[in-house]
C-alpha cells in the first residue's frame, strides 16, 4: 500500500468508525504525506458464510463513489485488496459527525438548521440527479469537515446501501437505519429516490426538535410508528418552530410517494429559500465584523 497508519498517533485518529464489517482508521499516504481515511471491509470468504460483506456489496459500493464528485459527497481517492478486506481511501472529513454536533446542542435554530439542511439536499440532488438513492440517510451518516467553522460543510458518507435506480426495473428491500426508514420500506413495497426525501424529513425534524419523530421503545414500535405515519408536533419541542417549517417536514413525511416533495421541491421550498438569503446576509457581516476585527487590530 502507499498508504500507512500512524501507530503512535492519538487514539481518535485510530479508529474513526466501526461497524459489524468495516472499520475506517486514520491514515497517510506515503508520497505526500497527506491524510486520508481507511475504510477496510471484511470480505466474506464464501457464499455459504454470513461474516463479512459480500463481493458485489463491495463493488457496488465503490462504483457509486466513482461515480460521485460533489462538494457535499465524501471522496474516494484510491481502492486496493488484500487477501481479507477491501480499503477504500477517502477523503478525510475530520470535524466529527452531525449526530455529536446536534447531541452537543440539543436543538439548532431554523436558521442553523437550514444551513446544513441546503447542503443535504443539494448532495441528494446531485445523487438523484444521477438515478442514485443513498438508502441510509441518517445524522451519523452526514459529517462536518470543519465543525468549527462559521458555517460548516457537510459531507455524505457511507454508500454502503445505496442503488442506481433504473427504469422499468423493481427494487424492494427491508434496510436502513428504523429510525429513518420510508413506509414503503417497513411494508416491503417498490422503492426509489422518494424514500431519500423521507429520511431528511426525519433528520429535519431532528434538527429542530433534538426528538425523533418515529422512535419507540423497540424496534417494532418504530417500524409500527412509521406504517401509521404516528408522529406529532409536540409542543415541547415545536413551540418556536415557524408553519413553514412544519409544513416542509410534513410535505416530506408524506405516506404518498407521489406527494411527497421531491429533491427539487425541497430546494425550491419556501422554507429553504427564505432562510437561506437570511444565512447569506449573516454570513457576509460575519465576514464584515471578522474583517474589521482583523484590519483594525494589527
Amino acid at each position: 500500500l502507499g498508504y500507512f497508519i500512524d501507530p503512535c498517533g492519538p487514539p481518535e485518529s485510530q479508529n474513526l468508525e466501526s461497524g459489524q464489517f468495516a472499520i475506517v482508521k486514520q491514515c497517510r499516504e506515503k508520497r505526500t504525506g497527506l491524510e486520508f481515511a481507511a475504510k477496510f471491509m471484511k470480505k466474506r470468504r464464501s457464499v455459504a458464510s454470513l461474516r463479512g460483506v459480500r463481493r458485489e456489496e463491495i463493488e457496488r459500493e465503490v462504483n457509486m463513489l466513482q461515480q460521485t464528485r460533489h462538494p457535499n459527497i465524501v471522496t474516494l481517492h484510491d481502492v486496493y485488496e488484500n487477501r481479507s478486506d477491501v480499503v477504500l481511501i477517502l477523503e478525510l472529513v475530520s470535524g466529527g459527525e452531525l449526530f455529536d454536533f446536534l447531541a452537543q446542542k440539543e436543538s439548532l435554530s431554523e436558521e442553523e438548521a437550514t444551513q446544513f439542511i441546503k447542503q443535504i439536499l443539494e448532495g441528494v440532488n446531485y445523487l438523484h440527479s444521477r438515478n442514485i438513492a443513498h438508502f441510509d440517510l441518517k445524522p451519523e451518516n452526514i459529517m462536518l469537515l470543519d465543525k468549527n467553522a462559521p458555517l460548516p460543510r457537510i459531507k455524505l458518507i457511507d454508500f454502503g446501501l445505496a442503488h442506481k435506480i433504473e427504469a422499468g426495473v423493481e427494487f424492494k428491500n427491508i434496510f436502513g437505519t428504523p429510525e429513518f426508514v420510508a413506509p414503503e420500506i417497513v411494508n416491503y413495497e417498490p422503492l426509489g429516490l422518494e424514500a431519500d426525501m423521507w429520511s431528511i424529513g426525519v433528520i429535519t425534524y431532528i434538527l429542530l426538535s433534538g426528538a425523533s419523530p418515529f422512535l419507540g421503545e423497540t424496534k417494532q414500535d418504530t417500524l409500527g410508528n412509521i406504517s401509521a405515519i404516528n408522529y406529532e408536533f409536540d409542543e415541547e419541542f415545536f413551540c418556536h418552530t415557524s408553519e413553514l417549517a412544519k409544513k416542509f417536514i410534513r410535505q416530506l413525511l408524506e405516506r404518498d410517494k407521489g406527494k411527497r416533495l421531491t429533491i427539487q421541491d425541497a430546494l425550491n421550498h419556501q422554507w429553504i429559500k427564505v432562510l437561506e438569503k437570511l444565512n447569506v446576509n449573516m454570513y457576509v457581516c460575519i465576514m464584515l465584523i471578522s474583517t474589521y476585527y482583523f484590519l483594525f487590530s494589527m
